[in-house]
């Protein structure tokens, strides 16, 4: 056998110690390394590989595993940024692990203690000099400050691992105790909670076709587990680490487990529409857009693709996000987007570079030749939750035009023109005007009253009418909330919660959070974490002020909302506001009805009823697997003399909207109310309605369905 140039020639022969690095000096030296593996699609590589050079103890381009005698133990491998890599293997981590076309790496922490949104570390787009893009929708008051392309690492090791990252910086590398996951939940416990969701949604049980090309209801059911997934966990995390300066990001590790499971749609690139995604849907969180293929790259602007012409391969843009990161111009004529290309970077030694056509500048330039469609989403601030954004879907454009200039900085930058196609439904556009609305510079068209509510809630409510000449609803008194004569007796008294600064996750000793069975029902954002048979919020001798966030559903209506006459089902209710997934909408308001046989079927005439007692399908209710499916007092509305804009939402088979009992404890007694939540993201103007469920006693008063919804039974009660 071969001997090393060192080794004794006089040795005896035997086995090889593996352990001792031979000095090979021609192995010392820079050796070709293909970082390509074989069989790697030509969609995720639309361009060649370039021949590299590295050297052979690393680090090592993506594809590429070192050799013996240079696998190295795990705590001599340093990362590129000087960091210490590992894997549960023990191995240097830049080993990659095989992952889903178009996955993402984790982010990078940066723990500031000042707010719930991260900040942007970068002014750029693409896979080399990127757009660092932060939604600031990670329901926790830390977010990391990066968004990265491409991932590596297990779910629950996103926060810890992604700080070798930052370790130039001098900042020490944050270790949590027991779980190893870094913020409170084990990796067990995240894949449980999961793998529970996917079995009550049947999502593992999806075929190829399915997520390589789904539809309506694929997009919205893996829409609904990525957000209850998210939501739980940060429920979890925030109650067993709630210490100040620590980077969570729930939507990165839900999203990150729902691609290392597959739970995904449309993961095929395309051009034109994506199935199941409407023209004019919203989303809060970048990682939402890859998971229903809309666009795949997790932080670039511009997704592209390879197509095959003649014999070579070139690259086309499918998506491009426009988020402002670059002075994109929307400019008065919102059917046109001026967008800048990607790259072009200033570096913190004062270098700057020009923009190339490589990558996604390429391809949007040889899109403007071929002349394909490319879909156009659009990032705008959410006015509610600054510096949060919404990503509007805005439909297809096709660029018309490119060149070349010089931005503020000095570099010269690629300008593309698109517009967008006719013949889709209103969107951004849509966006403008209501803002239009808002701001009194143009007239709502159809509007007879402004506020009907009479400013008994914070936000005025329209009446509005561009259907047919009718001038608002019968005659009813508007009040803000469920008036009680009498609580429901208690089994024992409760004297509240001392909380005066509010309560807080994590904290064991209070009782409304022990009522609560130790969580905190409600973000910091004021969204609806998890769902029960019933919430305990705090009541009137809890010490809590008026904005602790266990008193949500107490602060009346928060978006600006509207009634409407619709074509062919009366009067209706929407918002002009994005409505975000979990969010508070309203209370059901009006006078409580006796559950006396008579009264009750007075009741039932008047057109207004909510009956809590009835049953229903618990889709929001994901986490309470044997819950009963009623709520637990023999609850009666009616809202025909007196209610809010609650009497005003409609049925619908295929619902946005669900309700949720919530109890409000007091010395006196107990208060049950019904809430309203968002089941999913609610863009602006669209109906908002409920499923209506069935009565007890389902013999009488059925009524045709007129919903439209493809999953419309044909009758509701």
């Amino acid at each position: 056998m071969e001997q090393g140039l060192n080794s004794d020639p006089n040795a005896p022969p035997g086995p090889i110690d593996k352990s001792r690095v031979y000095d090979v000096k021609p192995l010392r030296s820079l050796v070709p390394v293909f970082p390509n593996p074989p069989g790697m699609s030509s969609v995720s590589t639309p361009n060649p590989s370039p021949f590299v050079c590295v050297p052979p103890s690393g680090p090592f381009p993506a594809g590429v595993q070192p050799f013996y005698p240079f696998m190295v133990s795990k705590d001599s491998q340093p990362t590129p940024t000087g960091g210490v890599a590992r894997n549960q293997t023990g191995f240097d981590s830049s080993i990659p692990a095989p992952v889903p076309l178009n996955s993402f790496r984790t982010p990078t922490p940066q723990a500031n203690g000042e707010s719930s949104r991260a900040k942007r570390a970068s002014k750029t787009r693409g896979s080399a000099s990127i757009v660092i893009e932060d939604d600031g929708y990670s329901d926790s008051h830390n977010q990391s400050d990066q968004y990265m392309s491409g991932f590596s690492m297990h779910a629950a090791d996103a926060d810890d691992a992604s700080n070798s990252g930052k370790r130039t910086r001098g900042r020490p590398k944050r270790r949590a105790a027991g779980n190893g996951t870094g913020n409170g939940v084990g990796i067990v416990e995240l894949e449980s909670l999961a793998d529970s969701i996917f079995t009550l949604f049947k999502v593992k049980e999806m075929d190829d076709f399915r997520r390589s090309s789904g539809d309506k209801d694929t997009t919205a059911t893996v829409l609904l587990v990525y957000d209850l997934i998210r939501r739980r966990l940060t429920q979890l995390e925030e109650a067993r680490d709630n210490a100040p300066g620590v980077a969570r990001r729930p939507d990165l590790k839900a999203s990150n487990l729902m691609m290392t499971k597959g739970v995904r749609t449309n993961n095929s690139k395309r051009i034109g529409h994506v199935p199941g995604v409407d023209v004019g849907d919203i989303f809060f969180f970048r990682m939402e857009l890859c998971l229903v293929g809309l666009h795949a790259p997790s932080m670039a602007g511009i997704d592209y693709m390879s197509v095959k012409v003649t014999v070579n391969e070139e690259p086309v843009a499918v998506s491009i996000v426009a988020s402002g990161g670059y002075d994109d111009d929307d400019g008065d004529d919102t059917n046109v987007l001026i967008y800048s290309g990607q790259g072009g970077v200033q570096r913190r030694d004062g270098q700057m570079f020009d923009q190339k056509l490589e990558r996604g500048n390429l391809a949007l330039e040889k899109s403007l030749h071929r002349g394909n469609e490319v879909r156009v989403a659009r990032g705008i601030k959410d006015i509610s939750n600054a510096p949060g954004k919404i990503y509007v879907y805005d439909g297809v454009y096709k660029i018309h035009e490119s060149w070349a200039e010089k931005n503020k900085s000095g570099c010269n930058v690629f300008k593309y023109k698109l517009i967008r196609q006719p013949g889709q439904l209103e969107a951004f556009s849509l966006w403008k005007s209501i803002q239009q609305w808002r701001d009194g510079t143009s007239a709502r068209p159809g509007l007879i009253i402004p506020d009907l509510t009479s400013g008994a809630e914070t936000q005025p409510v329209a009446l509005v009418n561009d259907v047919d000449g009718e001038k608002g609803p019968a005659h009813f008194s508007y009040i803000a909330s469920l008036k009680y004569s009498q609580p429901f007796p208690a089994s024992k008294q409760f004297s509240g919660c001392p909380c005066l600064g509010g309560c807080q996750p994590g904290d064991s000793s209070c009782p409304c959070i022990q009522k609560n069975d130790g969580l905190l029902p409600y973000s910091s954002t004021g969204v609806l974490l998890t769902t029960k048979p019933v919430i305990h919020e705090c009541g009137q001798t809890c010490q809590s002020p008026p904005n602790c966030r266990n008193r949500i559903s107490q602060a009346g209506v928060k978006f600006r909302l509207e009634v409407f006459k619709t074509k062919n089902r009366g009067w209706g209710l929407r918002s002009w506001d994005p409505i975000r997934s979990g969010s508070f909408i309203c209370e059901y308001a009006g006078d409580i009805v006796k559950t006396t046989a008579g009264d009750f079927e007075n009741a039932n005439d008047d057109g207004y009823i909510f009956d809590a007692g009835r049953y229903y399908e618990p889709l929001g209710r994901v986490h309470d697997f044997n819950s009963s499916k009623k709520a637990p007092f023999p609850l009666v509305i009616s809202a025909k003399n007196n209610g809010n804009v609650s009497r005003f939402m409609n049925h619908s088979c295929s619902a946005n909207v669900f309700w949720q009992p919530v109890l409000r404890e007091s010395n006196n007694g107990v208060c049950l109310h019904i809430a309203f939540f968002a089941m999913r993201h609610i863009p602006p103007m669209q109906e908002l309605v409920y499923d209506y469920g069935i009565p007890a006693k389902a013999d009488r008063g059925k009524k045709k369905c007129l919903c439209g919804s493809v999953k419309c039974r044909g009758y509701f009660y």
